[in-house]
């Protein structure tokens, strides 16, 4: 247990330290506003990015709005008031450039791809010779930096197990269409094991992981992934487990 807190200070220490290197001055990328003329009857402004997100203000034909950001299909808008809201795509084919023009409005691309902030995705792998599926999500910081949570179904010969792990994520360079990145946090992991001739116990053990894999945008919103981790598990008897993990391919999502 003693090298079980170790190893949580460290992982917290170093998920520290990576936070503050990718969080200073320039990480986040900033959009350029742009002015343009409403040609729909009215344009509804969200309080996000999402149709979740509730609708607070409406902008009717004939008004000059500036799009501050994209999210993928989504628009943040500011109005002459200083209003600022989010518009989805589909009420923003009939927007004007300021001389007239249409406004071009590209599908979800390399661009959104940079902007993106929420992703999820399954992968398929190996953990110590077991067949494993994995289920993650994770939000970005920055182009950079993410936080990512990661739920495994382990399937064994012998035993079968569940584990979900908290960990941050950094791409070293996201323009990259395939992009390196290094990963490492903690979780928990609990083993059922199969045997039925001798009584056996479930165990739940905390784990910890270093790691590194690519990422390959793919179009539109999906990319690939493939990674690899190296994984300590802190048993409750005198020595540790390291384990290696590997996510041959992923497929994942954005917005």
């Amino acid at each position: 247990m003693r090298r079980s807190s170790t190893l949580s200070g460290i992982l917290s220490a170093l998920l520290l330290a990576l936070l503050t290197l990718t969080a200073g001055p320039g990480t986040a990328r900033a959009d350029e506003p742009h002015k343009i003329l409403i040609a729909d009857p009215f344009i509804e402004l969200h309080t996000g990015p999402g149709r979740g997100y509730p609708v607070f203000h409406v902008i009717e034909r004939g008004r000059e709005v500036m799009i501050v950001k994209r999210r993928t299909d989504w628009f943040q808008l500011r109005t002459d008031r200083g209003l600022e809201g989010w518009a989805p795509r589909d009420q923003m084919i009939a927007t004007l450039e300021p001389t007239g023009e249409p406004l071009d409005l590209q599908e979800p691309a390399r661009e959104n791809y940079m902007s993106r902030r929420w992703q999820a995705g399954v992968a398929g792998g190996d953990f110590a010779g077991a067949s494993m599926i994995s289920a993650f999500g994770g939000y970005a910081f920055s182009d950079n930096l993410s936080i990512e949570l990661t739920l495994n179904h382990i399937l064994g010969e012998f035993s079968t197990g569940y584990s979900a792990t908290l960990g941050l994520m950094h791409v070293f360079v996201p323009e990259w269409r395939i992009s390196p990145y290094f990963t490492l946090g903690t979780g928990v992991i609990h083993t059922e094991p199969k045997s039925t001739l001798v009584q056996s116990i479930d165990r739940d053990d905390q784990i910890g992981y270093v790691g590194g894999g690519l990422q390959f945008y793919l179009t539109r919103r999906f990319m690939l992934r493939t990674e690899y981790r190296n994984n300590v598990i802190f048993t409750s008897r005198n020595d540790n487990e390291e384990v290696d993990e590997w996510k041959y391919l992923g497929f994942a999502f954005f917005f």
